[in-house]
């Protein structure tokens, strides 16, 4: 209950806050947004957190299908033999390659 009052509290504030600052605001802040987004550096770190989590994902894969494999359901295991065959093939499901 306690959670839920400060949600409501904050939910107050902020439109409060927002009805006061205007339209005019919130599309300045919606232009900073943008432009951060566009930043070269924003997007070369963006796609280096990417591929970084898809390297420990698929380490986490092969980690975890190697120690459980034997004790896992047949259609689990085979969903984990399709998803590892799937990576080794160079693209992910966005197109994108995985080097």
């Amino acid at each position: 209950m306690r959670y839920r009052l400060t949600f409501m509290a904050g939910l107050g504030v902020g439109y409060v806050l927002g009805a006061r600052a205007g339209q005019e605001r919130y599309e300045q802040m919606k232009k900073s947004a943008r432009e951060f987004a566009r930043n070269p550096a924003v997007r070369n770190a963006a796609e280096s957190a990417a591929l970084t989590s898809r390297e420990v994902a698929g380490k986490a894969l092969h980690a975890v299908s190697d120690k459980v494999g034997d004790r896992m359901p047949d259609a689990v295991a085979e969903r984990v033999r399709s998803l590892r065959e799937r990576s080794q093939g160079g693209e992910d499901d966005w197109g994108t390659s995985n080097t």
